[in-house]
């Protein structure tokens, strides 16, 4: 048995189970969840038809590496969409189709991480779970950073002493970030790529909500796009990732891409040879499709701005929420304790949130987390609307 599974923590729905274990909610309301971010959105048409015509090639082996075309779908989609200039990404050596970012992120820990002492993995804090478990299982130590308001819920770079940068073989950047929706600037991503020049570590860049953003005038930035912006051309240090769960409402379709500087790409290529990580071959054609196609995704902004405005509008007199950038996330200061807030919130209002700390761990001597909640406004409008006024309702009644 790998022993590194016992220092696996419990994911955070595992906790929020055990909270809620004897309570009873209102039986007078109908139950509603903002916990957990899956996109409730329909699945766009032209992904449902493109699935069902391409069913057949199910007959055939997947490629590891992919379909040309999905590649290059991949490639046409990174130069437009983050500025960058006709063949600005090489579709043969700089990316590589991936069953969703959620195991790849995992996986690519497992292929970086030189088995050493003392190696270490960087992340924000509250960070995606899948990060502190890939660090563990990989044989390094998860160094939690913490993203607080008082530092624009950002990781202070400077804040890291010469040892740490010396031990660090992972940063996991998440932009636009879970929960908080913020979007790392050009500065602090220059400031990043200077230091893994200069201590040769590789930047992971999470950016599955990239395409999820309130002003229509400006998405955010991503890796490559400031990479390039400094003249890093062939990405040296970098790898983004990228999904079409939240995009485009697929998020059972498992299908996504990892890109970058084509050597990462080459190790990350040899390695899911040999772990079975091809995505099926209907997989890749309906990938095709919907990597083409904006509108639905506009469709899909639209949707989410809707569901912000009317939400803000309820909660901000009670609640101290900042407005996030991108994302789909509220991160809502409480005004009791967080773990307490949502158990009381359940059994009043029959509502499920998630705790912030459940979300985040003690580091330095605090939990950034504590005394927050995210909301998830994936479902549709009129619910959430409906959990923003059981919440203030359940504010107004401490």
């Amino acid at each position: 048995m790998n022993s590194d599974l016992s220092r696996l923590q419990p994911y955070p729905f595992e906790k929020i189970a055990i909270l809620k274990k004897g309570v009873q909610p209102n039986p007078e309301l109908t139950p509603l969840s903002l916990s957990i971010g899956e996109p409730k959105h329909p699945t766009p048409t032209l992904i449902l038809d493109s699935l069902r015509e391409s069913i057949v090639e199910i007959a055939s082996y997947p490629g590891t590496k992919g379909k040309p075309e999905l590649r290059k779908a991949f490639a046409d989609w990174l130069i437009k969409r983050f500025n960058l200039p006709e063949n600005g990404v090489d579709q043969e050596t700089q990316t590589l189709p991936v069953n969703g970012t959620r195991e790849a992120l995992f996986a690519i820990t497992q292929c970086l991480i030189e088995r050493k002492p003392n190696a270490k993995v960087l992340m924000p804090n509250p960070f995606y779970q899948i990060y502190e478990g890939a660090a563990l299982l990989a044989g390094a130590e998860p160094v939690y950073l913490n993203c607080t308001e008082e530092n624009g819920f950002l990781p202070d770079l400077d804040a890291i002493d010469e040892q740490t940068w010396q031990d660090c073989q992972l940063f996991f950047m998440c932009t636009p970030g879970n929960p908080t929706g913020t979007v790392a600037p050009a500065s602090e991503i220059k400031k990043l790529l200077v230091l893994a020049e200069k201590y040769d570590f590789t930047i992971v860049s999470d950016e599955c909500y990239s395409e999820i953003y309130l002003d229509e005038s400006k998405p955010p930035i991503g890796l490559l796009e400031v990479a390039h912006s400094v003249g890093n051309d062939d990405y040296k240090h970098c790898l983004v990732f990228h999904s079409l769960s939240k995009r485009s409402n697929a998020p059972g379709l498992r299908s996504g891409f990892v890109a970058g500087n084509a050597a990462l790409i080459k190790a990350f290529l040899l390695y899911r040879t040999y772990h079975g990580g091809a995505m099926p071959p209907h997989t890749q054609t309906t990938s095709i499709v919907a990597w083409g196609d904006e509108k639905h995704v506009e469709e899909n902004r639209r949707l989410y701005r809707e569901k912000f405005a009317a939400v803000l509008e309820i909660l901000s007199p009670v609640m101290d929420i900042p407005t996030p950038h991108a994302s789909f996330y509220l991160w809502a200061k409480t005004p009791i304790d967080d773990v307490q807030f949502t158990r009381d919130l359940f059994e009043q209002q029959n509502l499920n949130v998630v705790p912030g700390s459940y979300l985040s761990c003690e580091a330095n001597g605090i939990n950034p987390g504590k005394n927050r909640i995210r909301l998830a406004l994936v479902a549709e409008t009129q619910q959430c609307i409906e959990a923003a006024k059981r919440i203030r309702t359940f504010i107004e009644s401490l």
